[in-house]
């Protein structure tokens, strides 16, 4: 790997990176804790991630229950919950507040299908941004003299592959997502 990849690797791992977490985030039927943690709650005036003022727990399947380290925040989190509008079902039961996750309908899947490739496609962008960045530097060493004509033809070819290889890793990882989503 020439040294203008490896000087932007990093960048590359932060986008794929990046997009397991999108899917993480993503909806598919059942109940999962990534889906919420991330909510913002309006903790004695600070917004605040979910998971950072409570436990989340998934008793079953299809519910979450998210049990407050301080109990008087049970409507906060219950108000930033419903404000999230992610399309659960959510109730305060004494101590904690229980997420119900619906049933998906197959509007609902392929809404979520439409947003997984939105994400998809944002990525791939991410990736050629920084591919753009990478040619750049190698154009511009070539111009300083600092690389020979042959040299940075063979950088951006070895780049131009990379490019692939991560455009096509991207494309794997959402195609699993969109059948997990899509199976009932």
């Amino acid at each position: 790997m020439n040294e203008y990849i490896k000087n932007h690797q990093e960048d590359f791992d932060k986008t794929i990176e990046h997009f397991k977490n999108e899917l993480n985030n993503l909806r598919v039927g059942r109940a999962n804790p990534s889906t919420i943690e991330s909510v913002l709650v309006d903790s004695y005036g600070v917004k605040t991630p979910l998971v950072q003022v409570s436990s989340i727990a998934v008793p079953d399947a299809r519910s979450m229950t998210v049990e407050p380290w301080d109990k008087n925040l049970l409507k906060d989190i219950e108000k930033a919950l419903t404000v999230a509008d992610l399309g659960y079902s959510i109730s305060v039961e004494s101590t904690l507040v229980r997420v119900t996750v619906p049933q998906m309908t197959e509007d609902t899947r392929k809404e979520i299908v439409k947003s997984l490739n939105e994400k998809l496609e944002a990525s791939k962008v991410a990736v050629r941004a920084v591919r753009e960045k990478v040619k750049e530097e190698i154009t511009e060493a070539q111009k300083n003299k600092d690389l020979t004509e042959d040299d940075k033809f063979d950088f951006v070819k070895e780049l131009d592959e990379k490019t692939q290889e991560l455009t096509k890793q991207l494309q794997e990882m959402g195609d699993g997502k969109e059948k997990e989503i899509m199976s009932v």
